[in-house]
């Protein structure tokens, strides 16, 4: 189907947007009001500028309080009319977006309302125009698409027809069921957005929180299944008011906004592109850094040891268990120090799931090769992260783990296999900038197939700390999504790789015997978890000895401590007993807390 945006949905000048929306592959817009009366050019160039750029205009938008009680106000509101069927004739647009009123003067009776309705259409089908009816959720009288189609066919006009917006029908809680009832030739327009649900006067939520469908709680999918079967025939389009996406640059906003709509056309069933390939773990974690020393250190206090170096740059392989870290000491920034630069992602086809990434407009990354380097594709996250396909050790298929050469100087005492506790990455949190995490969630959900979680406000020592995860079905997977502001308006804070053991006291007392520290968690936490909590005699003893957090959910128990930060990464030791799902939420804002105390302490020795 052919795909639509409203202008609201981006930031910058008109023009400026028609540009990104272009670009990102849209067939029209839906032009704004506001954005039309702000442009440096006239509705005749817009047109032209429109036309230019590939882009037909489906919507002007919007005609607000038309119907009232008042004779006075009325007659005011046909002449209003009559100008914007002039600049629309100018502009090229045939189709009026008009709002139920949310004017006291706003009728009682419908056939009052549909009497108006029908001579606006009269007006409009003069000028060639049509009028799409719109039920506002906090509409004074019509706030609900069925009243507004019963207005709508009651008017009977063949100028006048209905739009649904999916936020106005969801957010309601209204049954679109009846959507099927209407006759899709009636359905003159579509309009999308999702949102996160939340508790709020439905007019703010509304003008500050809308998101792109598949980034928000509502069944925006379903919904335009519905449309489709009653026999509409118009542009699926997006009309998204949000602060932060007003923010954000226009042209990936335009291609996060396609993307989503090209995931929900095959969640509805409208379109098919290539299936998701769902990763089933992760192969590797890449660390960059322009001095690996510390990191070294780090790795070899946790039970690492380096067992290869690649043959064409300088990176090596350090290997635990089934847990594979590289440090790769070219292309860091200095400033920042260490970084999680990129994932291996165990895939079972490799080649499909790039395919899959194509289709929903991911990046997929030209990667310099040396002719006996292993065939590895892979693509950009929202964050830079690069997440390459790998099917490691399987028959058949490259194995990135030939381009590394034995390490006969790997440090004494371990090895793949060896008992050191830790036995593979558990999760990986990623840290996204703040205008990027919707856009990341869509992401992993769409083209990696991951389950997204709710998401999650906490208490950060410096603001609001923002989580979101995503993982397979069987948690083999799992990514931590983050947003958390920091001190001085810094936007980011560490990565961080989570590493699985069946047995963290004895991990972290080895830890701690080869040299590596622990973050230091204060005592008044153990205070609160013993009250919380019936420990066995010496468990919270032993807790508190070592930095241990503690959580539990309905399935089992979670036990988790963190190394220090090296750059902008540090590692986690967990452990999950019977099945816990989570990642220790409760206790994030602990941990943050004395992030935050080790970094001021760090500051002050300097």
């Amino acid at each position: 189907m052919r795909k639509s945006i409203a202008t609201v949905s981006l930031s910058g000048s008109l023009p400026e947007k028609l540009t990104a929306v272009a670009a990102a592959g849209f067939d029209g817009v839906e032009i704004f009001e506001n954005d039309l009366i702000a442009a440096p050019l006239g509705p005749g160039d817009i047109r032209d500028r429109a036309a230019d750029l590939g882009l037909t205009i489906d919507l002007y938008q919007p005609f607000r309080d038309f119907e009232s009680t008042s004779e006075k106000a009325l007659a005011g509101s046909l002449r209003r009319a009559e100008r914007k069927f002039e600049v629309m004739e100018q502009l090229g647009a045939d189709l009026l977006l008009v709002c139920s009123s949310t004017s006291p003067d706003a009728p009682e009776d419908d056939d009052l309302t549909a009497a108006q309705l029908r001579l606006l259409a009269e007006r409009a089908g003069a000028h060639g125009i049509r009028i799409a009816y719109e039920a506002l959720a906090w509409g004074r009288r019509v706030n609900t698409y069925d009243h507004a189609w019963r207005i709508v066919e009651a008017a009977d006009h063949p100028a006048l027809g209905t739009c649904l917006d999916s936020f106005h029908i969801l957010s309601r809680g209204s049954d679109p069921g009846g959507i099927e009832d209407i006759p899709g030739e009636k359905i003159f327009f579509l309009q999308l957005a999702d949102a996160p649900l939340m508790a709020m006067d439905v007019l703010q939520w509304s003008r500050h929180y809308r998101c792109f469908p598949g980034q928000g709680g509502f069944d925006v999918a379903g919904l335009a299944a519905r449309a489709v079967r009653a026999g509409y025939r118009g542009p699926l389009s997006l009309e998204v008011f949000n602060d932060v996406f007003r923010q954000a640059d226009a042209g990936r906003t335009a291609v996060d906004a396609m993307r989503s709509l090209l995931s929900l056309e095959e969640s509805a069933g409208i379109a098919s592109p290539p299936a998701p390939v769902v990763p089933s773990g992760v192969a590797f974690a890449e660390l960059a850094a322009a001095d690996t020393e510390p990191l070294r250190a780090l790795l070899g206090a946790l039970g690492f040891a380096r067992t290869g170096r690649h043959t064409g740059k300088p990176v090596e392989l350090w290997e635990q268990g089934e847990a594979r870290v590289l440090l790769n000491a070219a292309g860091a920034d200095r400033r920042e120090g260490p970084a999680l630069a990129a994932l291996g992602l165990e895939t079972p086809d490799p080649a499909a799931a790039v395919r899959r990434a194509e289709s929903l407009l991911a990046p997929v990354l030209p990667r310099r090769r040396a002719p006996r380097d292993a065939q590895l594709d892979a693509v950009a996250a929202p964050d830079g992260t690069e997440l390459f396909f790998c099917r490691t050790g399987r028959p058949g298929h490259p194995d990135w783990r030939t381009d590394f050469t034995d390490d006969p100087g790997a440090p004494d005492g371990g090895g793949p296999g060896a008992a050191h506790g830790v036995t593979r990455i558990d999760h990986v949190a990623l840290t996204q900038p703040w205008h990027h995490f919707d856009e990341a969630s869509l992401f992993y959900r769409s083209v990696l197939g991951l389950r997204p979680d709710e998401s999650m406000d906490l208490a950060d020592p410096y603001g609001l700390f923002r989580s979101r995860a995503v993982a397979n079905s069987g948690g083999t997977l799992r990514i931590a999504l983050n947003v958390a502001p920091g001190p001085g308006g810094r936007e980011t804070r560490p990565q961080h790789v989570a590493l699985a053991t069946g047995d963290i006291v004895a991990t972290a007392r080895r830890v701690r015997e080869r040299g590596g520290a622990l973050l230091p968690v204060p005592g008044n936490y153990y205070n609160d978890l013993d009250a919380r909590y019936d420990f066995p005699p010496g468990d919270l003893d032993t807790l508190r000895e070592l930095d241990i957090l503690y959580d539990r959910d309905e399935y089992g128990e979670f036990y988790h401590c963190y190394t220090a930060t090296v750059g902008r990464v540090f590692f986690e030791l967990v452990q999950r007993t019977g099945g816990y799902r989570g990642y220790g939420a409760a206790n994030a804002t602990v941990r943050l807390a004395a992030q935050h105390t080790a970094e001021l302490r760090a500051g002050t020795a300097r």
